[in-house]
C-alpha cells in the first residue's frame, strides 16, 4: 500500500490559550489535490502552519511520508508557497534569484549551484511561464506574476507534496488562468496538494476533494463542491464531516471524486 503523504489524527492547536484546532482527523493520499476551504478564522492557515511544522499541535499525532512528524528530516519533499505578501519582500532580488532560493532543501549551504540545481530553476521557471522574465526584478512584476514566482520556488526543489496557501487571493483572471496551468502541469506529475482557498475559480477543476472547516472543525470532506457550493452554504445545507455519519451531498460532475481513505481535514487558525 502507498505511504501517504499526510496522516493527521486528532490533532488541535491552542494559541495563547485560545483553541484554534479541535480534534482535526486527516488522510491526504498521493497524487490527491485536496481544496482546503473555509471562512476568515475557520483554522485553514493554522492548520497548514500544523502540518508544515510552522505551527506546534497541542494535541494529535501527526505523520508526514509514513514517518512520525518528530523523527521526519526529508523537508527536500515538501514545498509551501506562501500568500504573495513578502515575494518580493523589499529586497531587490531577481526572479531568477528568488525562485533559486528553493533549490536550499536540496544543497549545502554556500556550495555553488550545480548544473542539476540551474536545469531545476529553469524547469520550474517555463512551469510557472516566466522564463522570459528570469531576469527581472521581482517588485516589477505584478501580483499575480509574483505569487507564480513563489510557486517556481517551491517547484525548484522539486518537492512531492506542496501547500499553497490562498494563491489566487487578488490576483486577476489572467494570471489565475496561468496559475491553474502550473498547478495542472504539477498534478500531472503526480504530485500531492493540499490548496487553502475562499474561491477556486480556474483551479475548480483540478481539484479531487474538497474539505471545509469552520471554528476549527471539520465540516464537511468529500468529493468537490466547487465555488457554487462554497463553506457559507453548507450551514443551510447541514452537510457535515462523513465520518460524523452524516450524508454526503450529491456528487457534482463537474468533477471528477477520487475515492481515498480519507478521514479529515486540513487547518488554519486565522484565514
Amino acid at each position: 500500500m502507498q505511504v501517504r503523504p499526510i496522516q493527521l489524527t486528532g490533532g488541535s492547536v491552542a494559541i495563547a490559550g485560545r483553541p484554534i484546532l479541535r480534534g482535526i482527523d486527516l488522510a491526504v493520499s498521493a497524487g490527491e489535490f485536496v481544496a482546503l476551504m473555509g471562512a476568515n478564522g475557520s483554522g485553514k492557515s493554522t492548520l497548514v502552519r500544523a502540518l508544515t511544522g510552522l505551527r506546534e499541535l497541542g494535541h494529535g499525532e501527526l505523520w508526514l511520508f509514513g514517518t512520525p512528524f518528530a523523527e521526519f528530516h526529508d523537508w527536500h519533499r515538501i514545498g509551501f508557497v506562501p500568500q504573495r505578501p513578502g515575494a518580493a519582500s523589499g529586497v531587490p532580488a531577481s526572479v531568477w534569484e528568488v525562485v533559486s532560493a528553493g533549490r536550499l532543501t536540496r544543497r549545502r549551504l554556500l556550495r555553488p549551484m550545480s548544473r542539476e540545481d540551474r536545469a531545476a530553476v529553469q524547469e520550474a521557471l517555463e512551469v510557472v511561464g516566466l522564463a522570459d522574465r528570469a531576469r527581472d526584478g521581482v517588485s516589477t512584476l505584478s501580483g499575480g506574476q509574483q505569487q507564480r514566482v513563489l510557486i517556481a520556488r517551491a517547484l525548484a526543489g522539486r518537492p512531492d507534496l506542496f501547500f499553497l496557501d490562498e494563491p489566487t487571493a487578488g490576483v486577476d483572471l489572467a494570471n489565475q488562468q496561468a496559475l491553474a496551468a502550473s498547478l495542472g502541469e504539477l498534478k500531472q506529475r503526480g504530485a500531492t496538494v493540499v490548496l487553502v482557498a475562499h474561491e477556486l475559480g480556474p483551479l475548480a477543476p483540478l481539484v479531487d476533494r474538497s474539505v471545509v472547516m469552520r471554528d476549527g472543525r471539520i465540516v464537511y470532506d468529500g468529493p468537490p463542491l466547487g465555488d457554487h457550493a462554497g463553506p457559507a452554504d453548507l450551514g443551510h445545507h447541514g452537510h457535515h464531516h462523513s465520518h460524523e455519519g452524516h450524508d454526503l451531498p450529491p456528487h457534482h460532475d463537474h468533477a471528477p471524486h477520487v475515492a481515498a481513505p480519507l478521514e479529515g481535514g486540513p487547518l488554519e487558525g486565522h484565514s
